[in-house]
């Protein structure tokens, strides 16, 4: 709305110009101050290209050192990346003798452990077969000694029983001459 406003202002101003005046090139180069603005169009240029070409230079050298810099830490990256990648696959490759070292070592405890439970078990059965055999024997023995006990019982009785005085005198007498023989 603005903009509307001054585009009207300005074609009024135009117009009352235009009927005070004409609209047209004037030619006259004094009147006109062409010489005037071109001078000092060329002075302005002289100055400004001295301080702005330094400061465009100053600029430009900024811009490099910083491109430069970039680059430099570019590169700085790209060592410490390609360092870091051979130290991840050194680590990956220890990583990987860790691995196979607990395996082989997991393996040779499971050997060991299966073969000394196996030791165990033999051990455990030859104890076992040693310890029935030793209960054998003396459950063995134990009825030896009571069939033996048992059987003098028996024979005992059935002396007393057969047995006469006489006969024992006999058998005295007869003891006592073997061992008057023996004498």
């Amino acid at each position: 709305m603005n903009s509307i406003v001054n585009t009207t202002s300005i074609i009024t101003i135009l117009s009352e110009h235009s009927s005070e005046h004409t609209f047209g090139f004037n030619s006259d180069i004094f009147e006109a101050n062409v010489i005037n603005i071109l001078l000092l169009l060329f002075g302005l240029i002289y100055v400004l290209k001295q301080s702005l070409g330094s400061s465009l230079n100053e600029r430009q050298a900024k811009v490099l050192a910083a491109i430069q810099e970039s680059e430099d830490r570019l590169e700085q990256a790209s060592s410490r990346l390609l360092e870091s990648e051979k130290q991840l696959a050194q680590t990956q490759i220890i990583i990987d003798q860790i691995k196979k070292e607990a395996q082989l070592t997991a393996e040779k405890v499971r050997s060991s452990i299966l073969a000394q439970g196996q030791l165990d078990i033999e051990r455990l059965a030859i104890t076992g077969k040693s310890n029935i055999e030793t209960a054998e024997k003396q459950i063995r023995r134990q009825i030896q000694q009571q069939i033996t006990f048992l059987a003098l019982k028996k024979v005992t009785l059935q002396l007393e029983n057969q047995m006469s005085s006489d006969i024992q005198l006999r058998i005295i007498d007869n003891n006592i001459a073997k061992l008057g023989d023996q004498l």
